[in-house]
């Protein structure tokens, strides 16, 4: 696996005879970060270890990194971190940033202005260069895993010029079964394609199933468990996703994490989730709960108004079938977070926790009147 990793970097540094500038700030006790860790040691590598979160802008600065491995909650951080801070620029300097940022998302379709491209040029030469040189001078991609990237937030970063190469892989396919090629454009929403002499295909109900070396033989002590999850050869990872006409994988959901109502129907929360947060920039994360109820509810956080996100639904919801539109929702002013139980150390949601922890509010959103949220137009 470590000749696939270094394989991918060989592609993303080029022809350069110096060696990467590395930083690392995610805990070593995870597979991938020790696969990364192992990357490092086996290439020609200069590698600065975080020693404070709180710290990380100024060390990555210092540490002026090539690349370096994240989790989606940094990089989402990033994106609503530079949101608020042009949101206290003087007006023209908060317009320029508007004009520029609708260009790019406008460019190449027929709403793109007459003007458009010379906003955007604008845009990247007196704002964007300089959002990227907070990185340092070296910066060639970013490279993300752990859970899925909100695709605004890729498409955000690509807008500064910045790659962000995703990695999908779990600790039982020694941490890695696709990477983003770096010599093509990332396909937003996608984690790239299986990497050399691994097989990947899917099974029932949409999951994921991978057979190749780097497969592991089975859990320790639990031949059950092993054998469910190794069948036929094929280890079944529990995740739902689906491949592109390009090869790229996207994962779309976790089978565990399907939400049954007692309708009988299952819900994938994760597609649905990433469609609210779409029109949420503002909001930290969305989590949706109704495991054994009527009807999907919400979980928001973030400096959020009511209206807000009952606009959002209301762009959501018509798109939905009947089952899976959002009827209530709580925005709470604390985020989900590793210190308070809602998120793993790598910024994955911890659902049962969360069902745990606010279960008063969950519980006030089933005791309100069981009617559809209606939009302004009175859509249902």
């Amino acid at each position: 696996m470590l000749w696939r990793t270094s394989e991918r970097l060989n592609q993303l540094m080029g022809e350069t005879r110096e060696p990467d500038r590395i930083f690392h700030y995610l805990p070593f006790n995870f597979c991938a970060s020790w696969i990364a860790l192992l990357s490092f040691l086996l290439r020609d590598s200069t590698v600065t270890l975080s020693t404070d979160l709180n710290r990380l802008v100024d060390e990555i600065a210092l540490a002026s990194p090539h690349y370096f491995l994240n989790v989606p909650t940094l990089l989402e951080r990033v994106k609503r971190g530079v949101d608020a801070a042009f949101a206290q620029r003087p007006a023209v300097i908060q317009w320029l940033f508007a004009r520029a940022c609708l260009a790019w998302r406008c460019r190449g379709s027929k709403n793109a202005g007459v003007l458009d491209g010379v906003w955007l040029a604008l845009g990247q030469r007196l704002i964007f260069s300089k959002i990227k040189q907070r990185f340092g001078g070296h910066l060639r991609a970013l490279i993300c895993g752990s859970a899925p990237l909100i695709p605004d937030t890729q498409d955000f970063f690509a807008m500064l010029q910045i790659p962000v190469l995703q990695v999908y892989g779990l600790t039982e396919t020694t941490g890695i079964c696709t990477m983003d090629d770096p010599r093509a454009a990332p396909e937003a929403g996608f984690v790239g394609p299986a990497v050399s002499g691994l097989q990947m295909r899917v099974g029932e109900n949409e999951e994921v199933l991978v057979r190749g070396p780097n497969v592991f033989a089975g859990y320790w002590n639990r031949p059950e468990e092993t054998a469910r999850t190794m069948q036929g050869g094929w280890f079944h990872t529990g995740d739902q996703g689906a491949v592109s006409e390009r090869g790229n994988w996207r994962i779309t959901g976790r089978l565990k994490n399907l939400i049954i109502l007692n309708s009988g129907h299952n819900v994938a929360p994760e597609p649905i989730e990433e469609k609210i947060a779409a029109r949420l920039p503002q909001a930290q994360q969305v989590v949706l709960v109704g495991n054994s109820r009527g009807y999907l509810c919400a979980l928001i956080t973030g400096a959020l108004e009511r209206a807000e996100v009952q606009e959002a639904l209301d762009g959501v919801n018509p798109g939905l079938p009947h089952y899976r539109q959002i009827r209530h929702f709580t925005v709470l002013t604390d985020a989900f977070t590793a210190e308070n139980g809602s998120l793993t150390a790598m910024g994955k949601v911890r659902r049962e926790a969360i069902n745990t922890r606010y279960q008063k509010e969950i519980a006030a959103m089933y005791e309100q009147a069981q009617t559809p949220v209606v939009s302004a137009a009175g859509q249902r």
